[in-house]
């Protein structure tokens, strides 16, 4: 059984009454549960926090030992050097996910810091990105 974690950043706690025409309107919590029933051979874990830090910790305590993360580091994907040089530093592959089309919005958000040692990127198709994430582990060999 494939073990998977999602890791979430800044502000994806709100998702369902944050920006609905952004992010929508099911709570990450009711999207995980949907996401666990139609998957119930992968183990699915989920953590957030709006703290960068500990993030790069949870990367560096899950980096070694899971089959796969799927990390949206949200607003730190565009300003944080250190969860870049964390996804570098493990073994475990990562799937960068995005809700929104960061292409289409501000300038800033062209950018990552994860993507170069990322896996793959997914952007723009709303909480589908991590189900497409979890697919692309499902289909490799990682």
């Amino acid at each position: 059984m494939k073990k998977l974690i999602i890791i979430n950043g800044p502000n994806l706690n709100l998702l369902g009454v944050r920006e609905p025409d952004i992010y929508g309107n099911l709570s990450f919590t009711e999207f995980l549960d949907n996401l666990k029933q139609r998957y119930p051979n992968v183990t699915i874990t989920h953590f957030q926090s709006n703290i960068e830090g500990a993030i790069i910790d949870k990367l560096q305590e899950v980096g070694f030992s899971w089959d796969g993360i799927i990390l949206n580091a949200a607003a730190y994907t565009h300003t944080s050097v250190g969860i870049g040089d964390a996804v570098a530093a493990i073994k475990t592959p990562v799937v960068e996910v995005h809700i929104s089309n960061t292409f289409s919005r501000e300038d800033f958000r062209h950018q990552s810091f994860i993507a170069p040692h990322a896996k793959g990127v997914i952007v723009g198709f709303g909480l589908q990105s991590y189900e497409l994430a979890l697919q692309s582990f499902l289909a490799s060999h990682v």
